[in-house]
């Protein structure tokens, strides 16, 4: 009986999720996560084999229906074209995993213009878009729904170790959105949270952390003194995702071996 009503906690049975930024990294992670609680997937990114590969292991292992969705984030048609596809095929969402990103380093003062409105289109802009595309019908249709924006431990702190203005003010202001978003779409039942990693080891910042010194630092300055491995992300996201998270919306939860407690 306990066991039956855990796994009711934590069930995704008939929800339909999408995640952006699908094709690597923390994106692989977040829909491997949402898939074991049982939840249909929408996995949208720009590169199709990569997509393509997630959706026939997702469907093979654990048994849900997961569709390949390749768009650029940041391209309103290409977007809106997926969705119209998917919701045919499958549905339309009612869990949204904002996790596209990029994280350009350099100098402050050597930040360029482009690279700064870029990394505000994909970072911000885009997020935004995606969580109004999702929440319009779930409004109209009076029908609950879930927005998980992935942020970062950098978008409350700032990072000594690498340079990246941009990255920083982006997930800064995804964080504060995602405040804004929970009390205005509250009374719609449309929870909306965070995620913020810390420093979890993936294929974008694998290169850094081959030199040695960039490693022992962040180590050092982590409380449970390693990095976090990218499947120590699920059950976060599938908490937020969850009947567990009912009474949880406007909160940043951190998955960071302790760092932002020091």
């Amino acid at each position: 009986m306990a066991t039956q009503l855990l796994a009711e906690m934590f069930s995704l049975r008939g929800q339909v999720a999408l995640i952006t930024g699908a094709s690597s990294g923390l994106g692989v992670e977040f829909a491997r996560g949402l898939a074991i609680a049982g939840a249909d997937l929408l996995l949208m990114a720009r590169r199709t084999a990569p997509l393509a590969a997630l959706a026939e292991e997702l469907r093979a292992t654990y048994g849900v229906k997961a569709l390949a969705l390749t768009a650029d984030v940041t391209s309103d048609s290409e977007v809106d074209a997926a969705l119209e596809s998917a919701a045919a095929r499958l549905g339309a969402p009612n869990i949204l995993v904002n996790n596209a990103g990029v994280a350009p380093t350099g100098r402050a003062e050597n930040l360029t213009r482009q690279t700064w409105e870029e990394t505000l289109q994909l970072n911000l802009t885009a997020p935004l878009a995606l969580a109004q595309k999702v929440a319009r019908p779930l409004i109209a249709e009076r029908r609950p729904g879930r927005i998980i924006n992935i942020v970062s431990i950098f978008g409350l702190v700032g990072s000594s170790i690498y340079r990246m203005a941009a990255y920083t003010a982006t997930k800064g202001g995804l964080i504060n959105l995602t405040r804004q978003l929970a009390v205005e779409w509250a009374p719609y039942n449309i929870l909306v949270n965070a995620i913020a990693p810390g420093w979890i080891l993936t294929e974008m910042n694998q290169a850094g952390f081959q030199k040695a010194a960039n490693r022992e630092r962040v180590e050092r300055a982590t409380p449970l003194g390693r990095l976090g491995k990218p499947e120590e992300l699920r059950g976060a996201v599938v908490f937020l995702a969850s009947p567990a998270a009912s009474y949880v919306t406007g909160c940043v939860l951190a998955v960071d071996g302790g760092y932002l407690s020091w």
